[in-house]
C-alpha cells in the first residue's frame, strides 16, 4: 500500500471514529425524552452528519459503532444489535443519495447543498421510521419470540406519522444539516480530504 492511500485509510479510521464519538454523545450526553412510546434524541443527527461528510459507509459504521455503544453502557444492551442494523443504514441511504445521486463533495452553490442534504437527511430518516419497527417486529417474532413486543412493533409501523415520530426525525435531520453546512467550508479550507470516495474540491463560491 503506498504511503499516500495508506494516509487516506488511517484517515477514514480517524474520522469515523470521530463521528462515533459524536454520536455517542448526541445519544447518551444530550437528554432524551419519551413521547407515545418513541424516545427523541439527538443521536441520529450525528449519524446524518457522519453520512453528509464522510459518505454512507463510513457514516453508517460510525452511527452504528456509537449508538450501540450508547446502548448497551446506558443499560439497552438487549436493543444495541437492532440499534446497530438501523444507523447502520439510515448512514448508508443518506450517504447514498447524498454522495452517489447529488455529488456534494463537489462544488455546489449553497443553495445546492441545503437543499440535497435535507433530501438526503430525510431519506434516511424518513427510512428509518419503517426499518426500525420492521426490524423489531421480526427481532420479536422469529429471534426472540415476544408476542407483547411484536404487536408494540406493529402498532409503531402503522404509526409511522405520529407527531413524535415526525419529530423526531425532523429534529436530527435538521440539525445534521445546519451542522453540516457550517462545518463544511472550514473542513474543506484547512485541507479536508473527503473519504466518501471522490476527490475533495474547493468550497470557493459554494458557501
Amino acid at each position: 500500500m503506498r504511503t499516500n492511500e495508506r494516509n487516506q485509510y488511517l484517515l477514514r479510521i480517524a474520522y469515523t471514529g470521530l463521528m462515533a464519538a459524536l454520536c455517542f454523545v448526541g445519544y447518551a450526553v444530550f437528554p432524551a425524552f419519551n413521547a407515545t412510546g418513541t424516545k427523541i434524541h439527538l443521536g441520529n443527527a450525528f449519524v446524518v452528519l457522519g453520512a453528509l461528510l464522510l459518505g454512507g459507509p463510513c457514516g453508517g459504521i460510525a452511527g452504528a459503532i456509537g449508538l450501540s455503544l450508547a446502548d448497551i453502557l446506558g443499560g439497552y444492551a438487549a436493543s444495541a444489535p437492532r440499534t446497530f442494523i438501523c444507523k447502520l443504514l439510515i448512514g448508508l441511504i443518506a450517504g447514498f443519495v447524498a454522495h452517489r445521486i447529488a455529488r456534494i463533495s463537489q462544488n455546489h452553490p449553497k443553495s445546492y447543498l441545503m437543499r440535497w442534504s435535507a433530501i438526503s437527511a430525510a431519506a434516511g430518516l424518513g427510512a428509518n421510521c419503517i426499518i426500525e419497527p420492521s426490524i423489531k417486529y421480526l427481532w420479536y417474532t422469529i429471534l426472540t419470540p415476544n408476542a407483547e413486543k411484536a404487536e408494540s412493533a406493529i402498532h409503531a409501523l402503522l404509526a409511522i406519522t405520529t407527531y413524535a415520530t415526525i419529530i423526531n426525525a425532523v429534529i436530527n435531520s435538521i440539525l445534521g444539516v445546519i451542522v453540516y453546512l457550517a462545518v463544511r467550508p472550514i473542513l474543506f479550507r484547512i485541507g479536508f480530504v473527503d473519504v466518501s470516495g471522490a476527490k475533495a474540491v474547493s468550497t470557493k463560491g459554494a458557501a
